[in-house]
């Protein structure tokens, strides 16, 4: 299976005293997403899932890259990509998309890294990646969930992804 690791795109600044977790996209952020979708697409990524945070701000990064392969398929909310779920949480949830070929998960740092981390090297803390906002990274695994199975594919910013759009 390809796993994508999908961070989601830059949000507006919290007001003082509101939520963190209603944070959006700003409209900047829409159109670069847009662009990074477009270069998924012009790798021929092949989809068969995308699961997200249920954070807005992802939730409108997955739907931008949805768009894109014309909502097929269609975003669906996975509550542990939330922010505070621990790496082995987000591992035993995505268990039961292990027979899929494709999946593209979107969500939040510093989780996101330490899934990476956890999925290449045993331990969440066994790599340092800095996973920017709109970043991407591929991991090939086995066909099971295996901490320290997963072998990196490839690891792109944004702004690399945009530049490979057609």
């Amino acid at each position: 299976m390809m796993l994508y690791i999908l961070r989601h795109a830059t949000a507006e600044d919290a007001r003082p005293g509101g939520d963190d977790g209603a944070r959006r996209l700003t409209e900047r952020s829409r159109e670069k997403m847009k662009g990074a979708a477009g270069g998924f697409k012009s790798l021929d990524l092949k989809l068969d899932a995308i699961l997200t945070s249920p954070l807005p701000r992802a939730q409108e990064t997955a739907d931008i890259v949805a768009a894109a392969y014309n909502n097929t398929p269609a975003p669906q909310v996975l509550p542990e990509l939330g922010t505070g779920a621990a790496p082995s949480e987000v591992v035993s949830a995505l268990r039961h998309f292990a027979k899929l070929d494709s999946v593209m998960i979107v969500g939040h740092e510093p989780q996101l890294s330490a899934l990476a981390s956890l999925l290449l090297t045993g331990s969440p803390a066994g790599v340092h990646v800095l996973l920017r906002k709109g970043g991407c990274i591929a991991l090939d695994l086995p066909t099971r969930f295996e901490r320290g199975g997963a072998e990196l594919h490839w690891m792109m910013s944004h702004r690399q992804l945009r530049k490979l759009r057609k």
